[in-house]
């Protein structure tokens, strides 16, 4: 009996052992994201709701990226992304042009913002309305630079009065407090941000907006030539989810609001009317027929500015200096 029982034993270890063995089932796999630090060149604030939306509602994962946001003062994306150390920045269109006149080979993928958004702002009894008033005035800017002055200057260009027909005040970034207090004549600023705050306030205020009167390339995305030669589906999928959160925040603002409030430090306690101007202003300066496409006369316009300033001498590519080839087909 212990014979047939040790028999049976080596007969069926002998069977198990011949039997194929199941293929075990390969745990799946998921591709690692690649990360994207963004220089934003400013605090968190509103008007980058498109961001916010694109990150939460998982467009840019979706894309295969990690976003980083990067709100250092002191961050020069220009000069990064021109570097091939960042793939992508937030950049004005007159900071593309003299950073290609510095040899930096940038180009503008997304024209995010469709209009100029530097605004001057008198209070109205002024009655400063339009370009040609502001002869003979003072103005206070920041500074001479940036996005302020050259919007100025275009304005001052576009309505054939030379900037010795004005007196410009440096005056930091002062320009509610200079103007209320009775400082100033006019301020520059943003279209979304000072009209906007004096407003809110009570004060009756005239705004001169530099877009209805000279069309200029304005804020948009970069990245350079190195990235697009080398890697222009990365390119792409940026573009593409960027441009949906975007869409996204033109659409439904209020969503879009709601989403930044976790980005936005103290944006739940702020003044939520006075933050929604500020988007729905911004807003108006994103729409377009093509969200993100660049206008070549755009490019043309703020070449010859830069070109008048003397901030640089010989002319730049601009065919190199933006491209539409990343946006999604319409």
């Amino acid at each position: 009996m212990l014979k047939k029982l040790a028999f049976f034993l080596l007969i069926t270890a002998l069977i198990a052992a011949c039997a194929p063995k199941p293929t075990p089932i390969a745990a799946p796999t998921t591709k690692p994201l690649v990360h994207i630090k963004v220089p934003m060149g400013y605090i968190p604030n509103i008007q980058y709701a498109p961001f916010y939306v694109a990150v939460e509602r998982g467009y840019f994962k979706d894309a295969g990226l990690e976003i980083e946001f990067d709100y250092s003062f002191e961050t020069d994306g220009a000069a990064l992304v021109g570097a091939n150390k960042l793939q992508f920045a937030l950049v004005s269109g007159e900071q593309v042009l003299l950073a290609r006149s510095q040899g930096l080979p940038i180009t503008c993928v997304v024209a995010w913002y469709q209009q100029y958004p530097i605004s001057i702002i008198s209070m109205a009894d002024k009655n400063l309305k339009a370009p040609q008033n502001l002869r003979g005035k003072k103005i206070g800017l920041p500074g001479l630079f940036g996005a302020n002055y050259v919007g100025l200057r275009a304005l001052l260009y576009a309505a054939g009065i030379k900037e010795s027909d004005v007196t410009l005040d440096s005056i930091g970034f002062t320009q509610v407090e200079a103007l209320a207090g009775g400082r100033e004549e006019a301020v520059v600023g943003y279209a979304a941000n000072e009209p906007v705050v004096l407003r809110s306030k009570g004060y009756a205020v005239n705004e001169i907006r530099v877009a209805d009167y000279v069309q200029l390339a304005s804020n948009g995305i970069i990245t350079n030539e190195t990235v697009i030669a080398e890697n222009p589906e990365l390119v792409r999928a940026f573009v593409a989810a960027f441009l949906q959160g975007l869409q996204d925040t033109i659409t439904d603002p209020d969503a879009a609001y709601d989403i930044s409030k976790i980005y936005v430090e103290n944006l739940s306690q702020a003044d939520s009317s006075v933050q929604k101007q500020i988007l729905g202003t911004s807003i108006e300066q994103w729409r377009a027929a093509v969200p993100g496409k660049s206008d070549p006369v755009a490019w043309s316009n703020m070449q010859k500015v830069l070109l008048d300033m003397k901030l640089y001498t010989d002319a730049v590519d601009l065919t190199k200096a933006f491209t539409n080839d990343f946006l999604p087909p319409q």
